[in-house]
């Protein structure tokens, strides 16, 4: 078994009260910013976006380097806020914000764990998880904190596939700009996470086995940080339709889509839809040897420090297109199916697009093109199509 505490996931239990005040507060006061947008027909003419980014990574470099954005710190009006939860907590629901003003959580979003692995440990007997409870030893990284109260436990994936013998899972990203109604971007690019040792049940206390965060990878004794331990995802899908065909890993593919839909609709009723409001979250999912994609879990929010310069590279252009959808300079009709990398997959219901089949006709499809980077590219998976089909049947 699994203990398994997650990064940041969907959740709703923080209270909220509705308050229309906007800027710098506190719970004793409210001080009303007016800001210089107040008419959302003003957002055409909108040349300087004030913003505000309590993260130190790829997220203040982009913001930094994007064109009439200005930054503002501590007490500044802002128009754009790349905030924390704690400040989540505190504020939102005191808050005044003009109909241009964009925050990247919704508001009754929080974190429940911390990331990066910790927290997580294996079992093979239930009755094992008393012991733990009682063992401090078991978990050094949190000796000094308080006890956990609260655990995810999951039944781990004991057949998961494997490419060189390792094991691997996605990361995917998902920007949801709405919950009522539903609308949720599917990102186009991602990166496959892959452990550094071999795979074997044989030892289940070796996190360099399991666990495939690069926090736990980069850590083991043989690791070269040049190759590193991700694949893009397009590396992954093109490996995959060479091994399986084109049919196939169009399947698992189409599932991984059910699978950010369904999980969304799960929390659609519970999450509390403010205009404001935004998410970018980061899906782990894993393979397993049939081609089955298993969901991991849903950080609400993705680690964004990069781990090499390819890594640091995806994350802009990742960041750079989730500002383009939240689209603050107003240069969108609201009519788009794609934005940069992104794909609107589901707009409070499936999203199609136009696909050219190997005939040269026209089919419609699920508007989601994971692990694609361009129409192009789509087009020469439907031109391989009949070769990869061969291949499999022979």
């Amino acid at each position: 078994m699994r203990m398994h505490c997650a990064e940041e996931r969907l959740s709703a239990s923080l209270p909220w009260r509705w308050s229309d005040a906007r800027g710098t507060m506190n719970r004793s006061k409210t001080i009303v910013n007016k800001g210089s947008f107040g008419n959302l027909k003003q957002r055409e003419q909108r040349n300087i976006i004030r913003f505000k980014c309590v993260l130190t990574n790829t997220i203040l470099d982009v913001l930094r380097q994007r064109p009439g954005w200005v930054e503002v710190k501590d007490e500044g009006e802002w128009d754009f806020y790349w905030c924390d939860t704690s400040w989540l907590r505190e504020n939102f629901g005191y808050t005044y914000m003009d109909e241009h003003v964009r925050i990247c959580h919704f508001r009754n979003h929080y974190e429940v764990a911390r990331s990066q692995g910790k927290g997580i440990f294996l079992f093979r007997r239930l009755k094992d998880i008393m012991e733990w409870r009682k063992d401090g030893s078991r978990a050094d990284d949190s000796k000094d904190e308080a006890t956990v109260e609260s655990y995810v436990v999951q039944r781990y994936i004991e057949n998961p596939y494997l490419i060189g013998g390792r094991k691997f899972d996605l990361r995917v990203y998902v920007l949801v700009t709405s919950y009522i109604p539903l609308k949720a971007w599917l990102y186009r690019d991602g990166f496959a996470r892959f452990s550094n040792t071999r795979f074997s049940l044989t030892s289940i206390d070796d996190n360099f086995i399991h666990l495939t965060n690069v926090a736990v990878q980069k850590t083991a004794p043989d690791y070269d940080p040049e190759k590193g331990c991700k694949w893009l995802l397009q590396q992954l899908r093109l490996y995959l339709t060479a091994k399986h065909g084109t049919e196939a890993i169009e399947t698992l593919f189409r599932d991984m889509d059910n699978i950010f839909i369904k999980s969304l609709q799960s929390v659609q009723n519970v999450i509390i839809n403010d205009k404001h409001c935004f998410e970018l979250y980061g899906y782990d999912i894993l393979i397993d040897k049939n081609l089955k994609p298993w969901l991991l879990e849903v950080n609400a929010s993705p680690s964004l420090i990069a781990s090499s310069q390819e890594d640091y590279e995806l994350k802009c252009r990742l960041l750079q297109d989730t500002v383009n959808v939240v689209d603050m300079e107003g240069r969108l009709t609201g009519k788009e199916k794609q934005v940069g990398g992104f794909d609107l997959m589901w707009n409070d219901g499936p999203v199609y697009s136009e696909d050219l089949d190997f005939e040269g006709g026209i089919n419609l499809t699920a508007n989601t093109h994971l692990g694609c980077l361009n129409d192009r590219e789509k087009q020469l998976w439907h031109l391989l199509k009949p070769f990869t089909t061969q291949k499999k049947q022979q």
